[in-house]
């Protein structure tokens, strides 16, 4: 009996020891979760794009609820969910403006012309490394598309003519393909905003037309037939204020290289 009995009142004491042990490490070295936390984050999109500047969903559920930021700054939620989260948080939330990405080049490979014949890495910060690509256009599209692969929603497809093509349903205006982009050819535009410069050449415009049929010249035809003066021609290349663009369309009317496109169908087009 006793060989039996010693055996179980052994284990029976390590097990209490163990017990114990336990108890104490995990009082010590527990982590709390705080529920606030957890519900601010249940709403959020999971994207941990970084487009709101912190470290993922979960820095920036910890950034609210700290009040280091405001909800407007994830730009991927969508209203409803900003607006749970408000009312979780006790806050007004303002209503976003729906921007979405614009590219600021039209050349591809029918327009723009190349000037040497890139062997590298297809990869256009790789391309830009070497004498700033292979296009004629300093600044045209180089067109790899690692726009596309860092766009995080799948937003961004490049087409038969090497462009990138952004979807506005898919687009959340993260900047993503901004920042990325070694030609800075994107910007964020409101969405309701119809017309845009398809160029960004600074080049005189000799030196544009022999590079890219279809870039700004500074010929100022635009500028001078905006009625409400939103279109400036700045360092040769024409600017648009949106700010104040008012949607109807003078210079895209007047410009004579087609550098001024029109957005129909969600689609920007240069044909007039």
């Amino acid at each position: 009996m006793s060989d039996i009995l010693i055996p179980v009142l052994t284990l029976s004491g390590l097990g209490i020891i163990f017990g114990v042990g336990l108890a104490i490490a995990a009082k010590k070295f527990c982590v709390v979760t705080d529920p606030l936390l957890q519900k601010v984050f249940d709403k959020l999109p999971g994207a941990n794009c970084g487009a709101c500047g912190m470290a993922g969903c979960i820095g920036f559920a910890e950034a609210l609820i700290k009040g280091g930021c405001t909800v407007e700054k994830c730009v991927v939620s969508e209203e409803d969910k900003r607006k749970e989260i408000a009312q979780i948080l006790g806050v007004e939330v303002k209503v976003r403006l729906k921007k979405i990405a614009v590219l600021h080049c039209h050349g591809g490979n029918k327009r723009a012309k190349d000037k040497f014949v890139y062997t590298g890495i297809k990869d256009c910060i790789a391309a830009n490394q070497v004498m700033g690509g292979p296009k004629s256009c300093f600044y045209g599209c180089i067109g790899y598309g690692t726009c596309g692969q860092a766009c995080p929603f799948g937003a961004i497809t490049m087409n038969e003519e090497d462009l990138p093509i952004v979807n506005e349903e898919k687009c959340t205006a993260c900047g993503a393909c901004v920042a990325i982009c070694p030609k800075q050819l994107f910007s964020l535009v409101l969405i309701e905003k119809v017309y845009a410069v398809r160029c960004k050449s600074l080049d005189i415009g000799k030196a544009v037309m022999e590079a890219c049929s279809v870039g700004c010249i500074a010929c100022r035809k635009c500028e001078k037939a905006c009625p409400t003066g939103a279109i400036k021609i700045i360092n040769n290349l024409a600017v648009i204020g949106y700010n104040i663009c008012d949607n109807k369309g003078e210079c895209f009317k007047v410009c004579p290289t087609n550098c001024i496109a029109k957005k129909i169908d969600k689609a920007w087009t240069n044909i007039k």
